[in-house]
């Protein structure tokens, strides 16, 4: 049986600084129709950032949403600043770490949430670091807490509830595999 749905017609609901949001009417593939709610949100990265002793950089910071502090690793959307998502990177590691890394690499990717969001996420391991030469400013209202932990650790905070960023996880576990095998 084929599964797409055809779309019939878009209503636009809110188009934001983030986001914009639209209700579509779909064909369904049996022939009925149906609407969804759909948000389109930038493509986006995240970095898993590895210290030189193999700690890795979390931050802790405000999230609306949930009205809660989070524990997630640096990440960002990508922008007009940017060119690919690998200038990404660049950009939120001197914006939200004030380090630069000699090796990046690209994880993997994946939608963060394929019921109603369209953003796609881009998972990276940044390493070699050293302090950048010119600070770029942060995003206005950002304030961030950013300190290093081990492996254990990690995984302990995602045990006990204190990690519930579903790509601070999918980082951590990757850590964990590439950990015992090497990078």
């Amino acid at each position: 049986m084929n599964l797409e749905e055809k779309v019939l017609g878009v209503e636009p609901k809110y188009n934001g600084a983030i986001i914009n949001v639209e209700k579509q009417t779909v064909e369904l593939p049996n022939g009925e129709t149906s609407t969804r709610d759909v948000v389109h949100h930038s493509n986006a990265v995240g970095i898993l950032v590895l210290t030189k002793n193999n700690k890795m950089l979390l931050e802790t910071q405000w999230r609306a949403p949930i009205a809660k502090e989070t524990i997630e690793i640096p990440a960002g959307k990508v922008d007009d600043r940017d060119s690919s998502s690998l200038d990404t990177v660049k950009r939120e590691l001197n914006e939200e770490t004030r380090l630069e890394a000699n090796t990046i690499k690209r994880i993997t990717g994946f939608y963060s949430s394929v019921g109603f969001c369209d953003e796609y996420m881009e998972l990276y391991l940044a390493f070699d670091l050293k302090p950048v030469e010119d600070e770029l400013p942060r995003d206005q209202g950002e304030y961030l807490n950013i300190k290093e932990y081990s492996l254990d650790e990690a995984l302990e905070m995602i045990e006990n509830g204190k990690i519930e960023d579903a790509k601070t996880i999918t980082a951590i576990y990757y850590w964990k595999l590439h950990d015992q095998i090497g990078r």
